[in-house]
Formats: C-alpha cells, structure tokens, sequence
C-alpha cells in the first residue's frame, strides 16, 4: 500500500511516517515484506510539480499535514489553499483518486486570516475525486516539536532545560493534544477506518498550569526520579519535556557516593511499574538496533567502556556517546530513536537498563532498526 506524507519534515508528517516505518520494521523483522510504500515529501516538493505528481502516482492515501502557518498574513492566507490546490491538481494529472487525510484546525471556524487559509484549503480537498477524512485538531505537542515556532508547549520546554524564566499570559489557556495520537487517528483513517471528520478532545489548561506541570517534571528528572506515568497524556507530555533536552543536555552524570566499602550510586527510581535488568556484552558484540514508540528507557553502563549511537528515524542523524563504568553517566533513548550499544572494546561490558513499564510481549514497542545505515 502505497501512502504519501505532506509535511513530513514537520511534527506530525513526522510523527505519522515514523509510525509507519515501525510498522515496516516489524514486518521486516518477521521476515515478511514491508505493508507500506511510503512517499515523504516536505516543502520543496510543492515548488516541484513532477516530483509531486510521482509521489501521489498510485498511493491509496494521502496524509496532508503540509501547510504555512507564520508569515504576512496576506501570505497565509493565500498559501494553504495553493497547496491544497496543487495537491489535487497532481492526483488528477495522474488519475490517482487518494484517500486524503487532512491536518486541519479548530481555527478553521474561525473569521481570521489562519482560520480562512486553512477552512478553504479543507474544502478544495474535499472536492477531490478520492475519499477525504479530516481532523480538526486543537494545539499540537510532541517529541522534537519545534520551539519558538507556534508552539508553546516546545518552546517552555526548551526555556526550562536552559533555566530561562518565560514570560507567561495568566489568562493564557490552550488545548493540548500529542502528535502520536493525531499521527495515529490520520493512519486510522488512511487505512479506512474512519471517514468524514475528527474532531478529537485535548487536555484543556492554563498555561501556568502547563509551565508548572512541566517545570515540575524537570524537578524530578534533575534529582534523578521519574514521575508517575500511568496516565498517558503525562507520559506523553514527559516524552515531549524529555526528548527536548536532547542532546545538548545529555548525558546525566551520575554522583557516585564512595566510603571503605566502595563506590555505590543511584541509577533511576520512579513511583511504580518500572522494569530493571543487567547485562553482559561481549567484545565487539552489538546490543539494540532498534526503536520505542513511547518507551522511557535509560541505558547506564557500570563496568567496560562501550559506544552508544542514536538515531532519529528516517534520518541519518546519529549521535554518539562513548561511556565508561568508570565515569558512570546515564543515557535516556528519545522515543521514535533508534539505538544500539557496541562493545568496542577488549573488555566485558556491563550495563544497566530501566524502563518506565513491565516488558509485554503482546505489545513489545520494539521495532527492529538499524542505527548505522549501509551505503
């Protein structure tokens, strides 16, 4: 099955492709062909009307999440429909009839310059000659969102992780809903699961209740504990705070605390379900390979010196960290990560692992990845 993703370079055309690719990676794992074909395009490629149209040439669907929403006004409220209207004008040139799936907003009701862009950009693409399902999504948050860029939560991340105070309106109210579930529901509908139009409830709060909530994780997470993740819009929300200190700000150093008997430390604590293990790794010896979608995991290697690569997903981004039992540091995996850890060296590796849940092995989220692609 063939599906094109517009905006994939953004949060949730990348929060969607992610998905997929999981899916892929455990088909491929199973030794079964990979479901999905998938077309990624960004921006660019509507300055490209060939590259577009060889995109949408055959896909069952189409997930529109491209879209302009800074810049002159006049701006923005032209460029949505342009790219709703190219969009439509590909899949005619190329008698493909798509399942289109479109981002639109709750802003769409509204009579402002945003709220028109994104309201007629919706009705040109219902007009096509496919399916057409849409979700009227409220605020958007999630891993690797971008601050100072319409995104209020990100940008409170990252104002916390450098210890800057932000300036907060007290009236200020917004209506938080995770780019995985929004990802989620478009797949849903790509695979005809629904039609028509979502329009999926965010965790409504204040600002200051969002800032205090947020700060209040960033407390825990300095004094090494992790909060309370039962509830799946705080893990959400924690996979969002977390995810946003990297990597500048890792990895943790750990303070270990010595007497006549030894060197002992505090790796991780949380308030309940968490899983803890250790292994050994032989030289030369790789562990990993593989993604979570929402897994808190951390990685502490207590005696050895190995090399621990990550990988943001559909990229070849990979970050390196060489670690040693002799300086104990703590490495956190990002969701949506790829990683692995090598024992590079002549000695055993030993090292520690935590995660936020109990291993189900009807529900693994491990999806099988390399972390260093092959030329």
């Amino acid at each position: 099955m063939k599906i094109a993703v517009t905006g994939a370079g953004g949060l949730l055309g990348w929060h969607a492709a992610a998905r997929l690719h999981a899916v892929n990676c455990a088909a491929r794992f199973r030794g079964d062909a990979a479901p999905y074909e998938l077309a990624l395009l960004d921006h660019s490629a509507f300055k490209d009307s060939d590259r577009l149209a060889a995109a949408v040439d055959g896909a069952a669907a189409v997930l529109h999440f491209a879209g302009v929403n800074r810049g002159a006004e006049a701006e923005v409220e032209a460029a949505n429909p342009a790219i709703a209207q190219q969009l439509v004008d590909a899949c005619r040139r190329t008698g493909s009839t798509p399942r289109i799936v479109y981002a639109n907003s709750i802003h769409a009701g509204s009579d402002t310059f945003y709220g028109r862009s994104k309201r007629i950009a919706g009705e040109i693409l219902a007009a096509a000659d496919g399916t057409y399902s849409e979700m009227m999504l409220p605020h958007i948050f999630g891993e690797c969102a971008r601050p100072y860029y319409n995104n209020v939560t990100a940008t409170l991340i990252d104002q916390i992780w450098k210890g800057e105070q932000p300036t907060i309106n007290p009236e200020g109210r917004v209506s938080l809903f995770h780019a995985g579930a929004a990802a989620n529901l478009a797949i849903d509908a790509a695979l005809a699961k629904w039609s028509g139009t979502a329009k999926p409830a965010g965790r409504d709060m204040s600002i200051v209740e969002l800032h205090e909530r947020l700060t209040g994780f960033h407390a825990l997470y300095s004094a090494n504990l992790f909060p309370d993740l039962d509830d799946a819009f705080d893990l959400a929300l924690f996979n969002s705070y977390r995810t946003g200190g990297f990597p500048n700000f890792y990895p943790k150093k750990m303070e270990p605390k010595s007497d006549a008997r030894g060197t002992l430390f505090e790796t991780s604590k949380a308030n309940g379900g968490s899983q803890t293990f250790v292994s050994t790794t032989l030289p030369g010896a790789t562990r990993g390979d593989h993604f979570h979608t929402d897994l808190v995991e951390r990685f502490l290697v207590v005696s050895g010196r190995a090399t621990i690569r990550i990988r943001k997903v559909l990229t070849d981004e990979v970050r390196s960290f060489v670690v040693s039992g002799d300086e104990p540091v703590a490495i956190d995996m990002p969701p949506l990560h790829t990683h692995h850890i090598v024992n590079d060296s002549g000695d055993h590796v030993v090292t520690f692992f935590w995660s936020h849940r109990l291993f189900d092995p009807a529900n693994p989220d491990t999806f099988a990845d390399p972390v260093l692609i092959q030329a």
